[in-house]
């Protein structure tokens, strides 16, 4: 086992950001992803404030252009999941399920998890039609699409899938909380429907097709014919591998500039590819000069 002066657990927009400035410093970072690299941007429909692109671009084209800029300098990502956090004897000891890898500092770059479906039994033929992120599904055409949220993520969902689909988003409450863009496009979208008040009661398997959805609406019960149910329901900070112990060591590692937390794993509901990027860049400026005060 190599010591690392740097492990970067996360290659989304901020862990890739951490990991090149580190370059630009001659520190080599050693990245770990459990998935495919990208993060959240593997689901944006458009992304149209990240500077240097007047027309905006797709979320997977600018992830295409990090691994394109990833390979160009050389950025180390494992595939490999981390399992377990900890800090022994002035080292962080990462877990994953291979093996233990030493490091004197960890940036954590994980992320969010989606939250699932608490309240609706899904049965277990419907399990891989049940999804929370909409990537794995972008290739879609002719199909019929549910979509449970009212904020941006349903909404830009919606506008990915709606292109070669037919798309209802269905919004528990009334409110919604996407940009007013968003739904402008939304409402001008013939292949997109929009159903306030509407809360799944049941799912029924149908075939191997097709799912019904058991609704309640204001005028009683409606059943939905669909091929796909994607939740867009929130997220939550993906730290699964840290344990309670490590959280009460955390500010201490922080304090001291051996612990970095970067972009959407604690930045709460302000969720952007540009403030992540920031966020990566500003922990490599204070690693770099943290382990130049070390040496």
């Amino acid at each position: 086992m190599n010591l690392e002066d740097v492990i970067i657990i996360g290659a989304g927009p901020g862990g890739f950001a951490t990991a090149l400035q580190l370059k630009r410093y001659g520190i080599t970072a050693q990245i770990f992803e459990a998935d495919k690299v990208g993060g959240l941007l593997r689901n944006a429909n458009l992304v149209e404030n990240y500077l240097g692109f007047p027309d905006g671009i797709s979320g997977s084209d600018l992830v295409k252009l990090f691994e394109e800029q990833a390979r160009a300098n050389s950025l180390q990502i494992t595939p490999e999941r981390v399992v377990e956090l900890s800090h022994n004897e002035n080292l962080f000891e990462v877990r994953t399920s291979r093996q233990v890898y030493p490091s004197r500092i960890v940036v954590i770059a994980t992320g969010t998890k989606p939250r699932k479906f608490t309240d609706i039994e899904i049965p277990e033929q419907l399990r891989d039609k049940v999804l929370y992120e909409v990537y794995p599904v972008l290739a879609l055409k002719g199909k019929r699409v549910a979509i449970v949220g009212a904020g941006d993520a349903a909404f830009d969902y919606a506008l990915n899938l709606g292109r070669n689909n037919e798309v209802m988003i269905l919004n528990r409450g009334e409110q919604i909380r996407c940009l007013p863009l968003l739904w402008d496009r939304v409402s001008a979208s013939s292949s997109i429907t929009y159903h306030p008040k509407t809360r799944i009661s049941k799912l029924i398997a149908r075939n191997d097709q097709e799912m019904s959805i058991e609704c309640i609406t204001p005028n009683g019960i409606d059943i939905i014919q669909v091929e796909i149910l994607i939740g867009a329901i929130g997220r939550d900070p993906q730290l699964d591998f840290i344990s309670g112990n490590f959280h009460k060591k955390a500010i201490q590692l922080e304090s001291s500039g051996e612990l970095y937390y970067v972009g959407d794993v604690v930045n709460g509901p302000y969720r952007q590819s540009s403030i992540a990027v920031g966020d990566g860049i500003l922990a490599a400026m204070k690693i770099y000069r943290h382990l130049k005060e070390k040496a």
